[in-house]
């Protein structure tokens, strides 16, 4: 390699790295502390793609805890949403409050044209999100939702092979996610008041559990409405959680395949976790990184292959990164992403559908 080329190559890199260090992260306002989901922002602003300009927390107790453990000035955080649009200029919010607070962040924050990104689902109920829905379309702000499944490189490995006709055509989708149970695991009094608040949740496990399964399947299908949802739920736990159900079976009937989602607080084990039937095979996602492939061999045997995959590149490895990526146009959301305000639309229609469902015990046809 002559110097002259080396020389090249040196400044193509130093520009390059300048031209990184000098790119500004998204400056975002976090809504409310009460979702413990919120330790996920903190820990990921240290990658850069975002600043956390300002808090809203009415809790100063709570506050405090939070600034303590993440080093962060009390000046920082406010007591309402409008002293801090009061004393700050930011791009975004992300919302960790109840699900119930998410339309009144929508509301507050549309109409100045500030995107939003809310925890699962986007909302308690169906009409709740065709108000947020409304308000993102008329201000044209990003509305997105975060779902810890999004990230799984075994949910995008099993996706990208049923695509590529890998097992053959889709024909069912098993579902499970959960854990024991709020209380059981140990969530702190602030989250747990509302998670078990049907008002504030919008119901129980089959609301916070139940959401991952559906946006799934709507990612899984196109964005395809099913023909019909039906749905039981059960209170196996009514010492931990009497106003709720806690234990929720959501089946899904499209054209030509079906969706079985299991959402519980009544597993023994942490899990997020699915199967992916085709015509010829079965993908086994069985946590973040492990995929199982059992491809078909005469009556009921198999030949397996197992996959250990890495965590995917950025942006698309972290919520805020891809938050921070779509509002500085970098990317373009795919239709009915996972992430997408059209899937959690879909998501939303459906989660109202299996709430009727299993409270008149029968099964709701949905319009196509």
């Amino acid at each position: 390699m002559t110097a002259k080329l080396c020389f090249t190559l040196y400044f193509m890199i130093l520009h390059f790295l300048t031209l990184h260090a000098q790119e500004k992260p998204v400056s975002v306002g976090v809504i409310g502390l009460t979702h413990t989901h919120v330790h996920w922002i903190f820990n990921s602003e240290k990658r850069g793609e975002i600043e956390i300009v300002g808090i809203v927390e009415a809790d100063k107790n709570l506050a405090k805890q939070y600034a303590d453990q993440y080093h962060f000035s009390m000046n920082k955080v406010y007591a309402t949403m409008q002293d801090l649009i009061k004393a700050k200029k930011f791009e975004a919010v992300t919302a960790f409050g109840s699900i119930y607070e998410h339309l009144e962040v929508v509301e507050t924050f549309a109409p100045l044209g500030i995107h939003v990104m809310v925890e699962k689902p986007l909302a308690v109920s169906y009409d709740h999100a065709k108000k947020m829905e409304s308000l993102a379309l008329k201000y044209k702000i990003h509305l997105l939702t975060n779902y810890e499944t999004t990230w799984y490189p075994s949910v995008h490995k099993a996706y990208e092979m049923l695509k590529k006709d890998s097992i053959g055509v889709l024909t069912q989708l098993v579902i499970r996610d959960g854990h024991r149970g709020p209380k059981n695991i140990g969530v702190n009094k602030e989250f747990l008041e509302w998670l078990i608040d049907p008002v504030k949740n919008g119901g129980g496990a089959l609301m916070d559990f139940g959401c991952y399964g559906v946006n799934i399947a709507t990612w899984m299908h196109n964005g395809k409405k099913p023909i019909s949802v039906t749905a039981i739920t059960q209170q196996l736990q009514p010492e931990n959680n009497p106003k709720v159900d806690d234990e929720a079976t959501i089946v899904l009937r499209y054209d030509s395949s079906k969706a079985t989602i299991q959402a519980s607080w009544n597993w023994p084990i942490g899990r997020k976790d699915m199967e992916v039937y085709g015509t010829t095979g079965v993908l086994y996602a069985d946590n973040k990184n492990n995929l199982r492939v059992r491809m078909a061999e005469g009556y009921d045997g198999f030949n397996e292959s197992t996959h250990t995959l890495n965590d995917r590149l950025a942006p698309y490895d972290d919520p805020f990164a891809l938050f921070a990526a779509v509002i500085k146009n970098k990317i373009s959301l795919q239709p009915y992403d996972l992430s997408s305000l059209e899937n959690n639309m879909i998501v939303m229609e459906i989660l109202e559908a299996a709430k009727l469902s299993a409270k008149e015990k029968r099964t709701i046809e949905l319009g196509q």
